[in-house]
């Protein structure tokens, strides 16, 4: 079971404190969920705050009985929290390279791999990209993210 306790998420918007959540309480028996409502809502950061990209302002987020409101999102992910992301490519790239880029820098990544930057770089990662684009959004984040060595299972193909 995954339970929040009085989670609260706020942003330093134009120099003041902008509330996003305030005080949500939330139990949840169900393997997988929707959260529904009307845009600017909160769902997108909730979700996120459930799966550990954000964390919470205040607030606990508990499950199966152990709080797991300091994990990363890694060790989440090993416990069965997921999150499906229905954003476009240069918000995973951003998110990937762990800080704010520019358009311009997401699409260096992207052009790298052999994606043609303005076909992408708005697009919304869904069943509607083929595997080889998908792989190839993912090996754009690894390159956003700096990673020094990756190591890809792939059939045997000849590699120069």
């Amino acid at each position: 079971m995954l339970e929040l306790k009085d989670i609260c998420f706020n942003v330093r918007q134009d120099s003041k404190e902008k509330e996003i959540l305030k005080n949500i309480n939330l139990k949840i028996d169900e393997r997988f969920v929707a959260i529904t409502g009307p845009n600017g809502g909160g769902k997108s950061t909730l979700a996120k705050i459930i799966a550990g990209i954000e964390k919470p302002t205040s607030g606990k987020i508990i499950l199966d009985g152990e709080d797991i409101t300091d994990l990363s999102i890694t060790d989440r992910a090993n416990k069965g929290v997921s999150f499906a992301f229905q954003q476009p490519v240069k918000d995973l790239i951003t998110l990937a390279s762990g800080k704010k880029i520019t358009i311009a820098e997401a699409c260096s990544y992207l052009s790298e791999v052999g994606l043609c930057a303005k076909d992408y770089i708005n697009r919304e990662v869904n069943a509607s990209l083929s595997g080889g684009e998908l792989k190839r959004i993912e090996i754009a984040m690894i390159i956003a993210r700096g990673t020094k060595l990756s190591l890809f299972d792939e059939p045997e193909a000849g590699i120069d």
